[in-house]
């Protein structure tokens, strides 16, 4: 049975989802503020974290910054407005999808169950290849990445990504055939959640020229190797 934290400050919001998570069979734990919801993740280690981006004691985004240096759990972000810059701002910091409010909660357990199906499914290669390249090397089964020898800390929703592209690296894949491959066939959000995640992971390969964007297309892997 999956855990999920649910952190928001409204009492109503918690009751609600709840209700849905725990009719589907999801083991729910709730906080009403950032502390407590930092907290609770670290000591109960839930399976998937929706998180509100504005709460007492400390905002989501310093919840999730702190969250991101220990952590690659799964992380919906609430915004309460549909402002851009706090979408960004949430996926710039590590937030894997974010969800708008006022929100259906329906919506939100079905992200859930699509995030946690993918999780579950992980990677369409066996279980123990190693994608060995000139100065990257992945490991799908150990879910490990090093870049020059070094080990590099990828989350989640980027370690899949980087799978997706190495294990075609001599193909250009669109960005929507990257939503359908990490996120899923049915991922609701904005397209470019895409770019910002890319972005975080051309920052820990150290090296912009290992995924290169292909204007008006998508995003091929540059690097050449083979498979062990």
């Amino acid at each position: 049975m999956a855990k999920i934290l649910v952190i928001d400050d409204e009492q109503s919001i918690l009751d609600v989802v709840t209700a849905y998570l725990e009719k589907e069979g999801y083991e729910t734990i709730t906080a009403m503020d950032g502390p407590s919801g930092l907290k609770a993740t670290r000591v109960l280690r839930p399976d998937l974290v929706v998180l509100d981006i504005m709460l007492p004691g400390m905002d989501g985004i310093e919840v999730l910054s702190k969250l991101r240096r220990e952590s690659d759990v799964y992380v919906i972000m609430l915004t309460s407005k549909a402002e851009e810059i706090d979408k960004i701002i949430g996926l710039s910091v590590g937030a894997d999808d974010y969800l708008t409010k006022p929100f259906s909660p329906r919506e939100l357990v079905a992200r859930i169950k699509s995030a946690l199906r993918r999780l579950r499914s992980g990677s369409s290669l066996p279980e123990d290849t190693v994608m060995a390249f000139h100065h990257v090397r992945v490991d799908t089964g150990r879910r490990q990445v090093w870049v020059d020898d070094e080990p590099v800390e990828f989350t989640t929703v980027e370690f899949d990504l980087l799978v997706a592209l190495a294990e075609h690296h001599t193909r250009v894949l669109s960005r929507e055939q990257l939503l359908e491959k990490v996120w899923g066939y049915d991922f609701f959000g904005e397209i470019r959640v895409v770019d910002v995640h890319i972005g975080h992971i051309r920052q820990k390969l150290g090296d912009d020229r290992f995924i290169r964007t292909i204007r008006g297309v998508g995003y091929r892997f540059e690097d050449e190797g083979e498979w062990e």
